[in-house]
C-alpha cells in the first residue's frame, strides 16, 4: 500500500515531536538498516551535523537515521537524542564492542515567530529528538505543521512539512520529505497557485493548475527580509542499491525539486540541503538511465513535498502569524481547463 509518502520506501520510519508554547520541533527519518546516504548542501547559510562523513570518499558506509529540526543552531542537540535512543536499541556502526549511531542532521531558523523560547538551562531539542526517534514508524504520518515543520514560514505564508512518492519506470520506488522553511515563496505572485504545479499528482495540493492568466507580480521577488531566518530542508529515499557517490548525485539532482517550487532559492541567507539516502532493498543494477530517472522524480518528489507541506500547515496561534495558504485561499475553486472554459 502506498501513501504518497516517504514511507512508501520499505524500511525507512518517520517520527516527530514538537512542542506547541515553543512553536518548534524535530522530525527523525530512521533505517530498519543502515542505508548508503551522501548530501548536497546549496544554500548559503547552512546548520548541519555530521555531514562530512556523507562524502563519497569517507569511511562511514552507512547511517542508522536523519535528522531535521528548528531551532536554529540549538537545534542540533536533536540528533543526540536520536542517537541515545538508537543506542539503546543496539543500533550503531560497530568500533570495536562499542556500537555508535550514525545520524546526520541539519536545523531551521524558526526563533522569531512568536513561540516562547526562553527555555532554561539546557535547550528541549535533545528530548524531542529522542521523542521524534521514539515515535518513528512505517505507513501514514501528518504533514503540515508538525515535528520539525511546526515553527516553519516562508515569506508570505505559514510553512510546513511534505512528502511525496514515485515510481520508475524499472521499478525504483523514490520519495522526499521536505520541510519548508524558505526565503521566498511557493505560490505564484499575490494569487494561490503554486510554482510546483506542473509536478502535481492528483489534487495532492488542490489541483489549481497554472492560473488562466499569470498576475502581475508573478516574478516579483518577495523575501522574508535580509537576515538569515530560513533553510528548506529535504531527505530523498529510493529503495534502489546506490553507491555513496550515486547517493551524492541523487541529492544534487533532487535540489532542482526547489527551484521548480520556490522562488527564490539556494540564496546567501538559505542554507538549503538534500539528504539521500538508499535502503537497497531491490538488488539489481541500477543503469544511467535508471539513475538519471531517479534524480529527476526525485526532484518532483521535492517539489511536490514542498507544496503539500504547505498545502496541509496551519497558522501558529500567535498575534502576527502569518496565515496558513488555506486561510488566504482555501475558498478557491479550481479553474476549469482552458477547452471547457
Amino acid at each position: 500500500m502506498t501513501h504518497n509518502l516517504l514511507t512508501d520506501i520499505p524500511g525507512v520510519r518517520v517520527g516527530h515531536a514538537h512542542d506547541a508554547a515553543l512553536a518548534s520541533g524535530v522530525t527523525a527519518v530512521l533505517f530498519d538498516d543502515p542505508a548508503v546516504a551522501s548530501v548536497a548542501i546549496h544554500g548559503g547559510a547552512p546548520g548541519t551535523r555530521d555531514t562530512a562523513l556523507l562524502d563519497p570518499e569517507m569511511t562511514v558506509p552507512g547511517v542508522n537515521g536523519l535528522v531535521l529540526s528548528g531551532g536554529s543552531a540549538f537545534g542540533l542537540d536533536a540528533a543526540g537524542g536520536v542517537m541515545a535512543w538508537l543506542r539503546q536499541q543496539g543500533r550503531g556502526f560497530l568500533v570495536g564492542r562499542t556500537r555508535i549511531p550514525i545520524v546526520p542532521g541539519a536545523i531551521l531558523f524558526d526563533l522569531h515567530n512568536g513561540g516562547d523560547k526562553n527555555w532554561d538551562r539546557m535547550p528541549p531539542y535533545w528530548d524531542l529528538g529522542y521523542r521524534a526517534a521514539t515515535a518513528a514508524a512505517g505507513g501514514a504520518f501528518t504533514l503540515g505543521s508538525v515535528g520539525a515543520g511546526l515553527g516553519a514560514t516562508t515569506a508570505n505564508l505559514k510553512g510546513g512539512l511534505g512528502s511525496a512518492s514515485a515510481l520508475t519506470q524499472a521499478g525504483f520506488t523514490v520519495a522526499a520529505l521536505v520541510v519548508v522553511n524558505a526565503l521566498g515563496q511557493a505560490t505564484v505572485g499575490s494569487g494561490p497557485h503554486w510554482w510546483a504545479a506542473p509536478f502535481e499528482r492528483g489534487d495532492e495540493f488542490g489541483a489549481l493548475g497554472w492560473p488562466l492568466a499569470f498576475p502581475d507580480d508573478a516574478l516579483a521577488v518577495r523575501t522574508k527580509g535580509d537576515a538569515p531566518e530560513n533553510t528548506t530542508l529535504a531527505i530523498v529515499v529510493t529503495d534502489a542499491a546506490l553507491t555513496k557517490a550515486q547517493a551524492k548525485r541523487l541529492a544534487v539532482m533532487a535540489h532542482d525539486g526547489f527551484a521548480h517550487a520556490l522562488r527564490p532559492t539556494h540564496a546567501a541567507l538559505d542554507g538549503d540541503i538534500v539528504f539521500a539516502a538508499a535502503t537497497g532493498r531491490i538488488v539489481k543494477d541500477a543503469t544511467e538511465r535508471n539513475l538519471t530517472e531517479l534524480g529527476t522524480l526525485a526532484a518532483d518528489c521535492v517539489a511536490r513535498a514542498i507544496a503539500r507541506g504547505l498545502f496541509e500547515a496551519t497558522a501558529l496561534p500567535f498575534a502576527g502569524a502569518l496565515p496558513s495558504w488555506r486561510d488566504r485561499f482555501g475558498s478557491v475553486v479550481p479553474p476549469r481547463p482552458l477547452d471547457e472554459a
